[in-house]
C-alpha cells in the first residue's frame, strides 16, 4: 500500500509543475521626442510655487503628452524628481526632501 501511495504521490507532485506557463504582457516602447513648440512659462502664480515641466505619461499602450504647470511645494524644501524612462520602463514623478 505505502509504494502505491508514494507512486500517487510523486505523480500528483510532477505534474503540477508541467502544466504550461501562459503569460500576457504588454511593453510599451520609449516615448516620442518632446514636442518642439515654443511656449512661454507663465508667471509664477506664488513665491513657493515651482515650474514642472512637459512629459509625457503613459496611458494604456499609448503616451499623452501633459503640459507643464505650477504647482505649490508641498513641503519647505521640497525637490521635485521628474517622470523618466529607463529600460523601456515608466518612473513617475516624485517629490524629495
Amino acid at each position: 500500500m505505502k509504494p502505491k501511495l508514494l507512486a500517487v504521490a510523486l505523480l500528483a507532485g510532477t505534474t503540477l509543475f508541467a502544466a504550461p506557463a501562459i503569460g500576457v504582457g504588454v511593453e510599451t516602447g520609449a516615448p516620442p521626442p518632446a514636442p518642439r513648440a515654443h511656449y512661454t512659462r507663465p508667471p509664477a502664480p506664488g513665491p513657493n510655487h515651482v515650474w514642472i515641466s512637459g512629459f509625457y505619461e503613459p496611458v494604456g499602450a499609448q503616451y499623452r503628452w501633459r503640459e507643464g504647470y505650477w504647482t505649490p511645494r508641498p513641503y519647505p524644501h521640497a525637490v521635485w524628481i521628474a517622470p523618466r524612462y529607463r529600460d523601456h520602463r515608466y518612473y513617475p514623478g516624485y517629490w524629495k526632501r
